[in-house]
């Protein structure tokens, strides 16, 4: 379905439910956007860092392919749930956290999108500043100023740079792909067999922590199309077209990283546009690069705005947002993202593998409670108006889910290796950080033993919001109200 000729250029939905009248696009553009979200220069830093931090190139590909598909299913569970609830992601945590109590996560997830959008900012501006002969400050600049005025037209122009930016860097990763096979020995790069569980588990742990990230606001961009819409088809559209292009830029970010001699680190932006050359053909890469990183840096200020309306709208009892309401949010969000860029652009690489890993601690027990909850317990049965009602249904907090959280988060500290903080179970793990594959598992199983013997009421079918006088019900029939 092609959206409405009337539909405004400016989003005029926030947090709210999506109505059935105003629902449009097509599954395709699941696959365009996270595939443009993905082809981007952030995702080839991080398949670097794989070698950059000693693993090999054989090993590395494949841990971070292993670690892209579990990642990327989890992420693409989560797509699947926009579509029938019309809802942004967060506000279905009011379920298992309660109205009040989904305050908790979703602040951890704020603090998440300020650290990409901040990261992505830096590599932004050192293209920006290349291309335009400015200071990288200057560039960073220019690139938040981009993003302010994306994020505050919305929905419909971020899956149409989405879309756009899946052909730029469709064409760019080719032609960087077949510049560094011709300056490559491919075939002794991958000859060069070392193996190592710590080095092989970061690659596994970088992907999946790069995709389940992707968790707490994938679902804000499916919610618009039509609730009949297949979620086993808007789980692979969404998850194909983010798996394939993470790994694809990460398998140039692997090959550059292994060919560098050490010249990767802190130059990320000029190594890479390095290999094509100088001139006009270099400017083009460093537009590709700014533009590409639009798409994603966009997605996290967008789930910026939506966390925090979450987070307000849950204490005043209602999820409209104004026009001015969002701007205001947006500006905050992109000026302290951008002011973060400014401070930390010099010590980039290491701080970023630190920050993405440490990430996983949050929210692996979180996508492991809501997946649990939706497709095990409640199985869609969701009362949305309740979702809004500190009174109703779902309650202000909800000890199940929060005390489950928290026990996925304490549980991981043994197990996580990062500058931040390092558990005492890592040396004798061979300094192997496996806290994300535990704060998947264990918070996932507790929370289907309690919430099968405690979990509150559960509606015999969705509910969604009335409609012109109708209810409508998961098999898209209307009672009279």
């Amino acid at each position: 379905m092609a959206a409405n000729d009337t539909t405004p250029l400016i989003e005029r939905r926030s947090i709210d439910y999506i109505p059935e009248a105003e629902r449009h696009g097509r599954l395709l553009s699941q696959f365009t956007l996270w595939m443009g979200a993905n082809l981007q220069i952030t995702a080839i830093v991080t398949g670097a860092l794989a070698v950059v931090l000693g693993g090999d190139v054989f090993w590395s590909l494949i841990g971070l392919l292993i670690g892209q598909l579990i990642g990327g299913g989890v992420m693409a569970l989560h797509a699947a749930q926009g579509p029938k609830l019309g809802l942004p992601q967060m506000i279905s945590s009011r379920v298992q956290f309660g109205v009040y109590g989904a305050a908790i996560p979703i602040v951890l997830v704020c603090l998440m999108y300020l650290g990409f959008t901040a990261t992505g900012t830096v590599l932004s501006g050192q293209a920006l500043g290349q291309l335009f002969g400015v200071s990288d400050s200057v560039g960073i600049l220019i690139f938040a100023s981009v993003i302010v005025l994306v994020t505050v037209l919305g929905y419909r122009v971020i899956h149409f740079i989405g879309r756009v930016a899946s052909v730029i860097g469709v064409i760019a990763f080719v032609y960087l792909f077949s510049r560094l096979m011709s300056q490559t020995d491919v075939g002794a790069l991958l000859q060069i067999r070392h193996f190592s569980w710590s080095s092989f588990l970061l690659a596994v742990s970088l992907a999946a922590s790069w995709q389940i990230a992707f968790g707490p606001y994938v679902a804000d961009y499916s919610r618009y199309l039509p609730s009949q819409t297949s979620s086993m088809k808007t789980f692979f559209a969404a998850g194909a077209g983010s798996v394939i292009g993470a790994q694809v830029a990460m398998v140039l970010g692997v090959f550059a990283a292994a060919m560098s001699n050490g010249q990767f680190a802190g130059h990320e932006v000029a190594y890479i546009v390095g290999l094509s050359g100088t001139g006009a053909t270099a400017a083009l890469l460093y537009f590709s690069i700014a533009f590409g990183k639009v798409t994603i840096s966009t997605l996290n200020s967008y789930g910026s705005f939506m966390c925090i309306a979450t987070i307000i709208s849950g204490f005043r009892g209602r999820l409209e947002v104004t026009r001015l309401q969002r701007l205001v949010f947006v500006l905050v969000i992109v000026g302290t993202a951008t002011l973060i860029a400014l401070l930390g652009q010099h010590s980039f690489l290491g701080a970023f593998k630190s920050f993405i890993l440490f990430l996983l601690a949050f929210f692996t027990p979180w996508s492991a409670i809501n997946l649990v909850d939706y497709y095990c317990i409640t199985r869609e049965r969701y009362d949305v108006p309740a979702l809004a009602d500190p009174n109703g249904r779902y309650g202000r907090w909800n000890l199940l889910g929060i005390s489950v959280y928290v026990f996925g988060v304490l549980v991981q500290l043994p197990f996580i290796s990062t500058k931040f903080y390092t558990g005492p179970l890592v040396a004798a793990l061979g300094d192997v950080d496996i806290s994300w594959i535990i704060g998947l598992v264990l918070p996932a199983a507790l929370y289907y033993l309690c919430a099968k013997k405690w979990h509150g009421t559960v509606p015999d079918h969705l509910i969604l919001p009335k409609e012109q006088g109708a209810l409508l019900t998961t098999d898209g029939l209307a009672a009279q109200a």
